[in-house]
């Protein structure tokens, strides 16, 4: 139990610093410097990085190292396809399972958000994750759900790296989940599913204009 605890943590604590991009992408590290930096022996190490190599968040290099790639075109190519396919699907045919009360508190939430002059209270993390993860757990399909939380940690790396153009564009992701809810409350599911359908399209030309930008001249 203490041996699975140990891997667990591991795991958890090394995806986590890749996602926050504490370990920056296109660098090698050792597992000598992720265990002095957790102080976790290399077993749990070892299990944690060939769990997150499954996942695309690293890349094990013998006897050279583990390597944090970047997050290519092809790679945010493959998330959004992924995202068209499951997220508008789940709002159109399992947004109904989800109760009007949840719906009419994100509206207040957002309502209050924009009422700021500074927007500064709106939390990707417990607001926008929360949001998209709801579509996804209210169809109770374990593959929907598996397949969404194997892509998640990529989405909340991308949100990490396009940090600032994400703080850039608070207001209009807000007004665009507002549209989603608004069309939910409504009963419009064919809307809402377009209007999911949309958000996610602005959220990838996000994606797309960080990578341009970073890869330029290279």
């Amino acid at each position: 139990m203490a041996r699975e605890t140990l891997k667990h943590q591991a795991y958890k604590i090394i995806k986590e610093n890749i996602i926050n991009c504490e370990y920056a992408p296109e660098t090698v590290i050792s597992e000598e410097y992720i265990q002095n930096e957790i102080s976790v022996s290399r077993t749990p190490i070892r299990d944690a990085l060939s769990r997150l190599e499954q996942e695309g968040l690293v890349k094990i290099l013998p006897k050279k190292g583990i390597y944090i790639p970047s997050i290519t075109i092809d790679e945010i190519n493959m998330l959004y396809e992924a995202r068209y396919l499951i997220e508008p699907h789940a709002v159109a045919h399992y947004g109904n399972k989800i109760a009007n009360d949840s719906y009419l508190q994100y509206y207040r939430q957002y309502d209050a958000c924009l009422a700021q002059p500074c927007i500064t209270n709106y939390s990707f993390e417990e607001m926008d994750d929360n949001f998209h993860s709801m579509f996804i757990n209210a169809s109770e399909n374990s593959y929907f759900m598996n397949l969404y939380a194997t892509i998640e940690s990529q989405i909340r790396r991308t949100r990490v790296l396009t940090g600032k153009e994400q703080k850039g564009r608070l207001k209009t992701t807000i007004e665009e989940h507002m549209e989603i809810v608004k069309a939910a409350l409504k009963g419009n599911w064919a809307d809402a599913a377009d209007a999911m359908q949309i958000h996610l399209a602005k959220s990838k030309d996000i994606m797309f204009d960080y990578i341009l930008k970073h890869t330029a001249g290279r």
